[in-house]
């Protein structure tokens, strides 16, 4: 832990550079900036992995399935990845693809009118429908996000249109005044205040470049802002032994405490926060703090080799098993913003020899590494950068 600590420091000191040089770019390459940018932004003929994920687990029809659940299930957090994923990719076929069926089939033909359904599959009579009304917050961001980026970059603004209305809808549904902590993100609509002065959170459902970015494009709204200051502090208070929890609660003006449902366990979730944390840009205030406090969770990797799959968040005590391929890829960026190049390349090699992944692992591999090759970066203000889109043209 000392080596990764140490290094810690070197990040930070670094973040005052980073400023400076984060607009930097030339023509078809923008230059990595700051330490832990990794590999260049630059052109690249075709994108294989999400050409395989496509493959396998996208319907003609726009339909991102959980191939081997036993539902046949789509969650609205797929559809929204996929959103992304077809962006960097600079995939505007598949992207409305992706987009109608969302649209059709999650939001009854209207992302404007209402949250999307987290949850469609088959039920117990066979039939293929919504299983479940309720919405997914983070899902509802990452598909805000993804609109409002496409409307930039393709230069459509039904996209625009539909991201706005989404995103407020996000605000306006999906957030709650907690006391002592302000405008906070809550995981959906309903369900997630059990009593009066209690709220659960996810972590993992707050991802800041993807909130800095909304509020970017809807400037004229100064809750963005507020939610993303709260999003910063949930992310660090809520994990004092430096591995974030899948869940955790918030009692009013009091602070957060462990999850007894899930007993505070940091596993499929929290994995997705030091991704989040590892591909901010080198100039997000937030970076140095969330490097420090998860500076653990990358010392259990140069000990033992791979990410763990689960962790009791109490006590900071790993469980027996490693996390898998989808894991390894998810800590790249973070190693490679704390500087740790050699943990970093061989977190990548994992996750590369994995053959057959499946779903999540997929997506996790399609973040974590996508970004490792350069394929996109965030600006500091949330701004979706893309090598795809330095090549011109649209598939």
């Amino acid at each position: 832990m000392t080596s990764v600590l140490g290094r810690l420091a070197g990040v930070i000191a670094m973040t005052a550079l980073g400023v400076a040089l984060a607009a930097n770019a030339s023509a078809g390459v923008l230059a990595a900036q700051g330490e832990g940018a990794s590999a260049p932004l630059v052109c690249q003929p075709s994108w294989p992995r999400w050409d395989a994920f496509k493959r396998r687990f996208v319907s003609q029809d726009g339909r991102v399935i959980d191939v081997g659940s036993a539902d046949e299930r789509t969650v609205s957090e797929g559809q929204s990845y996929a959103l992304f994923f077809a962006l960097v990719a600079n995939d505007r076929a598949s992207f409305d693809t992706i987009l109608h069926w969302t649209e059709d089939k999650l939001a009854a033909g209207d992302l404007t009118a209402r949250l999307p359904a987290w949850l469609w599959g088959r039920d117990a009579s066979g039939a293929l429908r919504v299983l479940d009304t309720n919405a997914a917050s983070d899902a509802d961001l990452w598909i805000a996000y993804a609109l409002l980026e496409a409307g930039r970059a393709w230069g459509e603004r039904s996209y625009t249109a539909r991201g706005a209305a989404l995103a407020r809808r996000v605000l306006d549904e999906e957030s709650a005044m907690v006391p002592g902590l302000g405008l906070t993100l809550l995981p959906g609509p309903t369900g997630f205040h059990p009593s009066a002065d209690v709220w659960r959170v996810n972590p993992s459902y707050a991802p800041l470049q993807v909130i800095r970015g909304i509020g970017a494009r809807l400037a004229d709204d100064a809750r963005w802002p507020r939610l993303a200051a709260s999003s910063a502090r949930m992310l660090i208070d809520s994990a004092p032994r430096g591995f974030s929890p899948d869940w955790a609660l918030y009692r009013a003006n009091h602070g957060f405490e462990p999850d007894g449902d899930t007993q505070s366990e940091s596993a499929y979730n929290a994995i997705r926060v030091y991704l989040w944390a590892g591909m901010l840009a080198s100039s997000d205030d937030a970076r140095p703090g969330l490097l420090q406090r998860f500076a653990p969770f990358a010392a259990y990797i140069g000990e033992h080799g791979a990410p763990p799959e689960r962790v009791d968040t109490r006590t900071g005590r790993a469980g027996p098993n490693d996390g898998n391929a989808g894991f390894s890829a998810a800590a790249v960026p973070f190693l490679t913003a704390l500087g740790e190049t050699r943990l970093a390349d061989a977190q990548a090699a994992r996750a590369q020899a994995e053959t057959a992944p499946g779903y999540y692992t997929s997506v996790l591999t399609l973040f974590g590494l996508g970004w490792r090759e350069g394929r996109y970066r965030f600006a500091a203000d949330g701004a979706l950068q893309t090598a795809a889109s330095q090549c011109g043209g649209i598939r």
